[in-house]
Parts: structure tokens; C-alpha cells; sequence
């Protein structure tokens, strides 16, 4: 874990090594965020990173947002991801489970183009399966909005694990 002081510190270069992957196979992000340093606390650090994601111009925010696995997929993660989706449970799913999973995945890309995004850290299978039952009855535009919302609760809990308060 880094403190602010260290967060600070880092050349722009070893700042977006260090924190490329909050956003999901989106560097860009932490790039741009960078240039807000000095962070006055952590938090400010995950508003940068906020700011970044709000300021992006739609089609960066889906390519953002399509960087992300589907919930509970046998597909290669990255660390971050497959260590939140273990913390939730989605590695120990029954068949009946897998195969709700899978089919909500497809009907969720198909209708909304994107993948169901959800910041599983504190939750477990059975509220994800929930909440993935309620919202692909939403809008596009609620959903994206609602993408946008947990990939910045994403942000915060991976900001959180790598920096001291």
C-alpha cells in the first residue's frame, strides 16, 4: 500500500503503472487523472479519477465500459477483477447459477450493448443476481448511467486497497 506522499511523488509514467489498472484496461484514465496531483487525500485521488471518467466523451466511456468481464465467466480476468469476483462468490456457482449468469450476460450485451457492470466488492452472488434481474428491465440511458455509477465505485475500492488513508 502507497501513501498519499509516495502517490504523489511518482513520475507520471510510474503513476499510471501503478494505478493503469483501476479502470479496467483503460490507462488513459489514470494518465489524465495524474495531472491533478498533488492529491490532498485519497479521496481526491478517486475524484480525479472520477472527473477523468465524466469529462471522457461517450464513445471513450463505452470502450471503458466494454473493457470489462461479464459477471461470473470462465474467461481469463485481470487480477483485480478476479480476485473481486471471487470475494463475491462467483467462482463457487452452481450449474444452475453458471448457466442463470450466462444467459443474463447475453440478454443484458444484447439489449444494451455493453456488458452489466456491477462493483461487486461487499456483495454476494445472490445480490448481484438481483440487482442483474432488476436492471436489465432499464433503459439504455439508465444503464449506462448506471455502468458509469458502479465503475467508479470500482475505482474507489481499488484506490482504497492501494492507498493508505
Amino acid at each position: 500500500m502507497k501513501t498519499l506522499a509516495e502517490v504523489n511523488s511518482l513520475p507520471p509514467e510510474a503513476f499510471v503503472a501503478a494505478f493503469g489498472d483501476v479502470a479496467e484496461h483503460s490507462p488513459w484514465v489514470a494518465a489524465a487523472a495524474a495531472v491533478s496531483r498533488p492529491f490532498g487525500g485519497r479521496d481526491a485521488m478517486i475524484a480525479a479519477f472520477e472527473r477523468t471518467l465524466r469529462a471522457a466523451p461517450p464513445d471513450r466511456q463505452l470502450a471503458l465500459i466494454r473493457a470489462h468481464p461479464d459477471l461470473a465467466t470462465r474467461a481469463r480476468l485481470t487480477d483485480d477483477s478476479n480476485r473481486e469476483q471471487q470475494g463475491a462468490g462467483l467462482d463457487t456457482l452452481t450449474a444452475e447459477e453458471f448457466a442463470r449468469f450466462t444467459s443474463l450476460n447475453s440478454l443484458y450485451k444484447e439489449r444494451f450493448g455493453f456488458p452489466f457492470i456491477f462493483a461487486v466488492k461487499g456483495a454476494d452472488k445472490h445480490q448481484i443476481l438481483e440487482s442483474f434481474e432488476a436492471r436489465v428491465h432499464n433503459s439504455r440511458e439508465q444503464e449506462f448511467e448506471m455502468a458509469l455509477t458502479q465503475v467508479m465505485r470500482i475505482f474507489r475500492f481499488r484506490i482504497e486497497d492501494r492507498v493508505a488513508p
